[in-house]
């Protein structure tokens, strides 16, 4: 696995501020590297593809590319996992809503 990611600063979203009440994950994949998917990392997240393409490999063999500016939605879609097959850094941000013990 090659990829790595930051808990983001400050929500925003169409260049307004969300608020506590949400929090965001940038994930970094590098060129030729995946991300073995893991259902609690994502659930209840909408997931923007900042920059670069992926492609989302499902558990019954089916594949989708996905690049800049695509807005995904991972959770219960039999994800296996998330691969960068091209040549730059693929940057995906997911928003999702704090836990209440988060908050």
């Amino acid at each position: 696995m090659d990829a790595g990611d930051v808990d983001a600063g400050p929500v925003t979203f169409l260049g307004r501020p969300l608020g506590p009440s949400f929090r965001s994950r940038t994930v970094t994949i590098r060129p030729g590297g995946a991300r073995p998917y893991v259902e609690e990392e994502w659930r209840d997240a909408l997931v923007v593809v900042e920059c670069g393409a992926v492609v989302v490999e499902c558990h019954a063999g089916g594949r989708r590319s996905f690049g800049t500016g695509d807005v995904l939605w991972l959770t219960g879609m039999g994800v296996r996992a998330v691969h960068n097959e091209g040549e730059e850094s693929a940057v995906l941000v997911a928003v999702s809503r704090r836990n209440v013990d988060e908050r």
